[in-house]
């Protein structure tokens, strides 16, 4: 015969916190990635650095695809890191989620600026 002792406990959204905080690690380690990467190139390229340099390190196409990761990492990154913000110390739910709204505006927005930038559409 089981005995129970107390009620079984339900918690709801569980684990959230850890992907959070996993989401923000990972993200900020393919940016760091990233920026050793870019550096190795402009350190072990020849000749003075100026526009045509830097238009030559993202002229390929993988690196095109690679800095449009880091940018959608960048943004992940940056989204909820202001959701914890918001969450966390505005707590007018109106104002909370008209804050929320418009940093998802304002990063889809810098999505599409990067797309502009990177591929010149």
């Amino acid at each position: 015969m089981s005995v129970n002792y107390g009620s079984k406990r339900i918690v709801v959204g569980a684990h959230y916190g850890l992907r959070d905080w996993l989401s923000q690690r990972v993200t900020a380690a393919l940016m760091a990635l990233f920026t050793l990467v870019v550096l190795a190139q402009v350190i072990f390229s020849k000749g003075p650095i100026g526009y045509d340099k830097w238009a030559g390190i993202f002229a390929s196409q993988w690196m095109k695809v690679l800095t449009f990761s880091v940018i959608a990492a960048l943004l992940w990154h940056v989204w909820v890191g202001m959701r914890d913000i918001w969450m966390d110390y505005i707590k007018p739910v109106s104002l909370r989620l008209l804050l929320q709204v418009f940093t998802i505006v304002w990063l889809t927005g810098c999505a599409g600026w990067a797309i502009e930038v990177l591929w010149r559409l």
